[in-house]
């Protein structure tokens, strides 16, 4: 099989520009480019994700750096250097095949399959195994032929966010290093930024020993078979896992109708740190990673600021003393991607974005301000759970007095989440928050900030509960009890909230005089 695609020069990572213009390049132009691109584009945050931490491995093999802040510094202030780059993807040209007989990319060249799979194996979009979706109208058993730039994006995807779905043909799956995580990337003014941003310092001896996919000799069928498992030798083998054995096949048109697919290797766990996670620190288990929740990020949206606590996630900190040296270049923005699933059921996949506050790139810790006021948010929501209990505990109990079952927690929960006070509560004041999040400027009193959220608190509530009010006026004596007698938890909560706003502003009434 002669060899065809190499992704190096092959168009097949899409960019925008800061003109609107989108164009596909192959790494080499990525890289070299970077400083012209505003950023990578796809439609999936899967496939963003990955090609961000394929291109940050590429770069630290490229590099053999950044090892310490100042060389980081150097390589923020100069650019990422396109001779190290150049000399670096031509001496491993010959990895960089898509299709090649002895090293495919991504690919175990020797896996001949007892069963050819669709390729829509390799994307959670449209897997049927544990990621089908509702308006996924792909037929699985008759899918159209992909391209070879889309299957290299989704080889990727596949690497990086696989989940343990039982036995394969070789051995039973396993998880991605970093798959059901929260992964977070600043973005930069360019993609040369965002690159940097990301780019941390790894220790001088284990980027040494630290080997990607494609460095690496392709496993052997038999030692697959042997269910292995390994610790990362560092980011960059990381960053390009082989969590999935894969290998494509080709029709005459160059395109991918069907796949190899199978297990891979087994991260085992070591207590190393991704970069792009955010941890927190759990009474059972210790240090785990942030993940997604139907909740969304931004009710946790502390977790990703840098502080003394060392749980943010590292390119944040790492954004933010780089950014120190050159303000004009600080991150405006962050976003967060990833997955969520459950007993290996992807549940969903999710890209938010987060203005960054600009006064982060002072001295002072924004972390602690920013997480009590979504403390204070999240005990405000505690008296509207109270009430709303209070109300379906009540209601619930009329049917009870006619004989039937008496209701239970289920029951109670079931009928809260009918009701539209919680979830308009929750949409304002996501809403709210992301302005919030640009009034932390330099220059900006932290109190008024506060002060401001304690006002939009008080009215948020008081509307969400006036909503439900309103719903219930019309019912009869009944539901009119049950509500006058599940108001008293948002009373007491508005009066607290009047007794802050109060205090606030006699105290910034204060610092003024």
């Amino acid at each position: 099989m002669s060899s065809s695609f190499n992704l190096i020069d092959e168009p097949w990572i899409l960019v925008r520009f800061p003109d609107g213009r989108y164009k596909e390049f192959g790494i080499k132009e990525t890289l070299l480019s970077a400083k012209d691109i505003a950023g990578i584009e796809d439609s999936s945050p899967l496939v963003v994700a990955s090609l961000h931490r394929f291109l940050l491995a590429v770069l630290y093999r490229a590099l053999k750096g950044p090892t310490d802040i100042d060389e980081a510094k150097a390589l923020f202030k100069s650019g990422l250097p396109s001779q190290k780059i150049n000399d670096y993807l031509e001496k491993w040209r010959d990895r960089f095949w898509l299709f090649d007989e002895k090293y495919p990319f991504g690919q175990i060249p020797s896996f001949e399959p007892k069963v050819w799979r669709s390729w829509t194996a390799l994307a959670a979009e449209h897997n049927a195994d544990n990621a089908k979706v509702l308006f996924d109208h792909i037929d699985v058993e008759h899918p159209n032929a992909i391209s070879a730039a889309s299957a290299t994006r989704w080889i990727l995807a596949t690497q990086t966010f696989s989940v343990s779905c039982g036995k394969s043909e070789l051995s039973h799956t396993g998880t991605a290093p970093s798959a059901t995580a929260v992964m977070v990337l600043p973005l930069g003014q360019s993609l040369n930024d965002t690159l940097l941003f990301a780019l941390v310092p790894e220790n001088r001896e284990i980027l040494s020993q630290d080997q990607p996919l494609w460095e690496r000799e392709p496993e052997t069928i038999s030692y697959l078979q042997n269910d292995p498992a390994r610790i990362a030798t560092g980011i960059a083998d990381r960053y390009t896992w082989r969590t999935r054995s894969v290998r494509l096949e080709k029709n005459e048109n160059r395109l991918i109708t069907r796949i190899a697919f199978a297990s891979g290797i087994k991260n085992e766990p070591s207590g190393q740190t991704d970069p792009m996670l955010a941890y927190r620190i759990d009474e059972n288990f210790g240090k785990l990673p942030i993940q997604f929740e139907e909740k969304g990020l931004w009710r946790d949206f502390a977790s990703l600021l840098p502080d003394q606590s060392g749980l943010a996630p590292l390119v944040m900190e790492h954004a933010v003393t780089l950014a120190r040296s050159d303000p004009k270049r600080f991150p405006r923005s962050v976003i967060s991607l990833g997955q969520a699933n459950k007993k290996a059921k992807i549940e969903f996949w999710r890209m938010e974005r987060f203005a960054l506050p600009e006064a982060l790139s002072g001295n002072r810790s924004i972390r602690s301000d920013i997480k009590r006021l979504l403390e204070i948010a999240e005990a405000t929501q505690q008296a509207l759970l109270a009430a709303t209990k209070s109300f379906a505990r009540n209601i619930l109990s009329k049917s009870a007095r006619k004989g039937d079952r008496v209701p239970t927690g289920k029951d109670i929960s079931a009928f809260i989440e009918q009701l539209p006070c919680t979830p308009l509560y929750w949409s304002k004041l996501e809403t709210h928050f992301h302005e919030i999040l640009n009034s932390y400027t330099l220059g900006k009193n932290p109190d008024d900030i506060e002060l401001d959220w304690l006002l939009f608190m008080n009215s948020t509530l008081q509307e969400a509960w006036n909503q439900h009010r309103a719903s219930v006026s019309t019912s009869d004596g009944w539901a009119i009890r049950a509500l006058v007698k599940a108001e008293s938890p948002i009373n007491k909560k508005l009066m607290e909230l009047d007794s802050k706003i109060k205090e606030f502003k006699a105290s910034l009434q204060e610092e003024g005089a």
